[in-house]
């Protein structure tokens, strides 16, 4: 089985998500990689030194500097005759393309994968992570988004795969591009981080959320995120919502800070190596995953934690 995987990037770097889809292609077989984009060859020599990777296709043109879906979707349904699976990490990016992949193979898509068991069988998470199903597909061509989390990150290095240009395709003019806000983080970006500090309701206000969480997020060196009540409140931007409806996160260490545990906040980080709850509710569910709990007033056992670190 051959697999062709959308390389994910910033027109420099190839970003974590898609090494970990590397890793879950190649439980199947072959993998490719393709780089879409403008001015990006330095991007697909990135890619070829990936490790296991056979072949990097490259279509550089104007119409894919921006990765829009409607252009790069007919683009990769054209190279599926020669693949028998598309991959795609579970990032906006993977589910704005892999649906319409999908749709133009007329085949059913299989959504963040969590394991791979055979050819056409995986697994992956349904009733917000409750309950682990595991799925088989009989369509000819298999179309599949990977939950980041579940799998390691591939080498980036000791890969010597070909680069090959493709055939380019036109602009379809289903869609323009009209501008980016870039937002720039100061600390490690939520999906990556190898420690995430987040914050629930119970911090009361934007402000507070600031005063509690950065200092101690600066002194581990971790990534922010929030749970959806504290996004919903302001607390903080939605960026940093981590949950069934937010982002999927599996750190080496988590910290629950306000957070008392909804059943969607820990559908998106159970997964954690470590997690530390401080609630002082002794009955929040959040103590029912969580490797260490501090029942406690945050209000005072936050800082009093920042201010020993």
């Amino acid at each position: 089985m051959r697999t062709l995987i959308l390389v994910e990037h910033d027109n420099g770097a190839v970003k974590d998500a898609t090494l970990s889809a590397v890793t879950a292609a190649a439980k199947l077989g072959a993998v490719d990689l393709l780089v879409v984009g403008l001015a990006c060859h330095g991007v697909a020599e990135a890619a070829a030194a990936i490790a296991g990777i056979d072949k990097v296709l490259l279509a550089d043109h104007p119409c894919y500097e921006h990765a829009l879906p409607e252009n790069v979707a007919p683009l990769v349904a054209a190279l599926m005759t020669n693949h028998d699976a598309f991959l795609v990490p579970a990032t906006s990016m993977g589910k704005n393309v892999a649906p319409r992949v999908a749709a133009l193979l007329d085949v059913m898509q299989i959504s963040e994968i969590l394991s791979v068991e055979g050819e056409k069988t995986f697994t992956r998470a349904i009733y917000a992570g409750n309950v682990i199903a595991t799925v088989e597909t009989t369509d000819p061509k298999l179309v599949i988004t990977v939950r980041g989390s579940a799998f390691p990150m591939a080498p980036t290095t000791d890969g010597s795969a070909v680069i090959e240009e493709v055939s380019i395709g036109a602009d379809t003019g289903l869609s323009t591009f009209v501008s980016a806000e870039i937002a720039k983080l100061e600390r490690p970006e939520l999906t990556s981080a190898k420690i995430v500090v987040s914050g629930g309701r119970a911090l009361k206000d934007a402000q507070t959320f600031e005063q509690i969480i950065m200092p101690l997020a600066d002194k581990l060196g971790a990534g922010v995120g929030a749970s959806r009540a504290a996004v919903d409140a302001g607390y903080a931007p939605n960026d940093y919502q981590v949950g069934q409806t937010g982002k999927i996160v599996a750190p080496e260490l988590y910290v629950a800070v306000g957070i008392s545990g909804a059943i969607q906040h820990l559908a998106g980080m159970k997964d954690s190596k470590t997690i530390i709850a401080i609630n002082q509710d002794v009955d929040a569910p959040i103590f029912q995953v969580a490797d260490i709990g501090l029942v406690a007033d945050l209000f005072t056992a936050v800082p009093e934690l920042t201010a020993k670190l």
